[in-house]
């Protein structure tokens, strides 16, 4: 009978603790969540932002010569920036 009693404690403190682990799981994973969530709204505002810049660099530009060479020299940049970027990228996976 004891040895029944000490198997059962042992299963019952086994599941209060796997409880515990469960709701520490769970807290950790919505705040992992939250965080890619909040990851993903930035990226967006970044890419809106690095819009509007090449949309302003385009007006001036325009204004300082035809649309047409304004419109090549910012894809120009564009392209050349995100040249940059991939380099850096494939350069830190190394």
């Amino acid at each position: 009978m004891k040895i029944l009693t000490t198997l059962l404690d042992i299963a019952t403190t086994f599941l209060r603790v796997l409880e515990a682990e469960g709701r520490i799981l769970k807290r950790e994973v919505m705040n992992v969540g939250w965080a890619l969530a909040f990851v993903g709204v930035a990226s967006l505002l970044v890419l809106a932002a690095a819009g509007f810049f090449l949309t302003g660099i385009y007006q001036y530009l325009a204004a300082q010569m035809s649309p047409a060479a304004a419109s090549l020299l910012v894809s120009l940049l564009a392209f050349v920036l995100a040249l940059t970027f991939a380099g850096i990228a494939k350069w830190r996976v190394k």
